[in-house]
């Protein structure tokens, strides 16, 4: 455990959404903010498209791997973001909890996709900020 505040983002696949939040969740909060991302049924490798949109932004996710969701990933975490992944996420007493309703990138192109990053962008801005300015 560190002193850091945690978030992890949960979608289906661990693809798209938790991956675009979870890439601009550590370079927004330039480390400050310890970040997890999983799914419930892991794709076998990251959207491409959704690759190439962060990629315009100068972040680059191509190392990242999809992650299965663990119990022990939630109970590790202060803040579990969900992302249309419905009841497969653990509830545990005490965590706080958020649903982010976005579209869902997969099987889309980078035009379509770059709303949904941008959106993810901004909810993201919001969080660190409220998770870092007390510290």
């Amino acid at each position: 455990m560190t002193d850091r505040p945690s978030v992890l983002f949960v979608c289906v696949h661990n693809a798209g959404r938790s991956q675009m939040a979870a890439a601009y969740t550590h370079h927004l909060s330039g480390g400050a903010v310890e970040v997890r991302s999983a799914g419930s049924a892991p794709a076998e490798s990251i959207n491409p498209a959704v690759r190439d949109a962060l990629l315009e932004e100068g972040i680059d996710i191509s190392a990242e791997q999809p992650k299965i969701l663990t119990t022990e990933a939630v109970q590790a975490s202060d803040v579990v973001i969900t992302m249309g992944c419905g009841d497969t996420c653990p509830i545990f007493p005490g965590k706080r909890y958020e649903d982010w309703q976005l579209d869902d990138p997969a099987g889309q192109g980078v035009e379509a996709v770059r709303p949904i990053r941008d959106e993810i962008r901004r909810r993201v801005q919001a969080l660190v900020h409220e998770l870092t300015a007390g510290g």
